[in-house]
């Protein structure tokens, strides 16, 4: 690829890349200030990113701009510490969360799920205090159980419903359990139930407790963040493409501004 080609490419993805990152701070910020402290956490991350995006897009524009070895060379240097980062985060991801599947039962459309069939890792997080406090008082605020009973007005609704992995796993008890429905998130507590399963004595029909202490809820979390986790391993393939072709291109360019150094 010629000298004008390359340091031209550079500089038009590196701008775009500016653009994008600016977005990203922007986004970041406004989740800092629209959003609960469920949510807000999130916020600091977003905008590292979008600093760190704009940072390493500046070195690399400058670099093609100036025709400078030094600034091109940090560019490729971090940009490849990028490129390792992403493909050791994406195939973690993929391993994570490999495992993990929900339970069919019959007269349900939706699927239920058990916190055993998920990783060591999964297990590790959910089961640790602080971080179970933290995120059962973010699905308490977010009152998804609350809503199911507007959602769905009879128990025939319900059960040809596709909950989600948190409204089936945290919002009612276990099939198992065999308690009868009274509506959506209203159950009859005083059938006695001969599971030996511990969720069963820990549903309880207050909006606070539900069954946000059972395994069932931390299973169905364990399956959001693994559907999520897929979607983020999936992007970072793309990306990975991406940012390995702009790397090429960088170092088509850095190659590029040595020879035009050493004929000056």
């Amino acid at each position: 690829m010629g000298m004008g080609t390359s340091t031209f490419v550079i500089r038009w993805v590196n701008l775009l890349t500016m653009l994008l990152a600016v977005a990203v701070i922007i986004f970041g910020v406004w989740m800092s200030t629209h959003n609960d402290g469920c949510r807000r956490s999130l916020t600091f991350p977003v905008i590292a990113l979008g600093g760190f995006i704009f940072l390493i897009s500046i070195i690399g524009f400058l670099g093609a701009c100036k025709k400078s070895v030094a600034l091109l060379w940090i560019y490729l240097v971090v940009l490849l510490i990028v490129l390792i980062a992403i493909l050791v985060f994406t195939v973690l991801a993929f391993i994570v969360t490999n495992n993990g599947s929900g339970h069919s039962n019959p007269g349900l459309r939706y699927k239920e799920y058990k916190l055993n069939d998920y990783s060591s890792w999964f297990l590790k997080q959910l089961n640790n205090t602080n971080n179970w406090k933290r995120l059962k008082s973010c699905l308490v605020k977010s009152e998804q159980c609350r809503k199911l009973s507007k959602k769905y007005k009879t128990i025939k609704q319900l059960k040809s419903a596709e909950l989600t992995p948190i409204e089936a796993g945290c919002c009612r008890p276990p099939s198992e359990c065999g308690y009868p429905s009274v509506n959506a998130s209203y159950y009859d507590l005083t059938f006695h139930s001969i599971s030996s399963n511990k969720d069963c004595k820990l549903y309880k029909n207050l909006r606070t407790i539900k069954c946000y202490n059972c395994d069932s809820c931390k299973a169905g979390v364990a399956q959001y963040m693994k559907t999520e986790w897929r979607l983020v391993a999936i992007f970072n393939v793309v990306l990975f493409v991406v940012l390995s072709m702009v790397y090429f291109v960088g170092c088509c360019a850095r190659r590029n501004a040595s020879s035009y150094r050493s004929k000056a």
